[in-house]
């Protein structure tokens, strides 16, 4: 696989100026890492080069975004601002997954995307508002790294994954607070979709964790760890490297 450890936010430029470069190149010549550490600055450079071709052809997608409604309620909003942890906001979504579709289709095949804006503490909404939007965003953005993959979108796997849920009860503020459970979806070309897999039970007060929110019935480790032995031929020796102490399961997605 071929992994550029890049980010998109940006220029995707290396943080190390020329000068910088050699000395470090310099530093492991002769090892058994040289190869490796001049591949890497590269890579790096490859990417730069795209990302900003990328950036300049999206500019115009970028100006015609919606602007974010402001939540009105101080202490909540801060809680939300700070989970986010600098991640992207939806709204920006879009162009950062044509971005990420435009490089991945020549040439690099795994890429992560982190996407904030989801601790809807604050006047969440229904069929519309504040989540309503986040999701529509979402869709958004996975339809356009389809749309801009191309061919490429049907031996592609496209995985979102939510770290917590949320309570099923409404609080105080018109939103929800931090729950459990949560689902993953699942996209892509070769994706055995239009259903709903992994254990499942009937939402019931009687089944709620704590009384509040949906219990974690299928952990993500384990359903990646599925995944990948599919995807990649991974045993379950190698994956244990990649998700320690945790069970592979495959559920069929692919």
């Amino acid at each position: 696989l071929t992994v550029p450890n890049v980010s998109l936010k940006g220029t995707g430029r290396t943080p190390f100026d020329e000068r910088q470069t050699r000395v470090l190149a310099q530093m492991y010549r002769g090892t058994r890492f040289e190869s490796l550490i001049n591949e890497g600055f590269e890579l790096r450079q490859t990417v730069a080069q795209e990302a900003e071709a990328m950036q300049r052809r999206n500019s115009m997608m970028t100006a015609n975004l919606p602007a974010q409604a402001e939540p009105d309620m101080a202490g909540r909003m801060q809680e939300m601002q700070a989970a986010n942890r600098r991640a992207l906001s939806a709204k920006g979504f879009e162009v950062e997954a044509r971005r990420m579709a435009g490089l991945m289709r020549e040439r690099f095949n795994l890429g992560f995307i982190d996407v904030g804006g989801w601790d809807t503490h604050v006047n969440q909404g229904g069929a519309q508002g504040q989540l309503a939007n986040l999701l529509d965003n979402l869709g958004r953005g996975i339809s356009g790294f389809a749309d801009e993959i191309g061919p490429v979108w049907s031996k592609t796997t496209v995985v979102v994954v939510s770290e917590f849920g949320r309570t099923f009860r409404e609080n105080g503020t018109r939103g929800t607070d931090h729950g459990h459970g949560t689902v993953y979806w699942v996209a892509g070309g070769a994706v055995r979709g239009g259903r709903i897999a992994g254990e499942q039970v009937a939402v019931e007060q009687r089944t709620l964790n704590q009384n509040r929110d949906w219990p974690v019935l299928n952990e993500y480790r384990a359903m990646l760890g599925g995944m990948f032995k599919r995807l990649y031929g991974l045993d379950d020796a190698r994956l244990a490297h990649v998700f320690p102490d945790t069970r592979a399961v495959d559920i069929g997605l692919v």
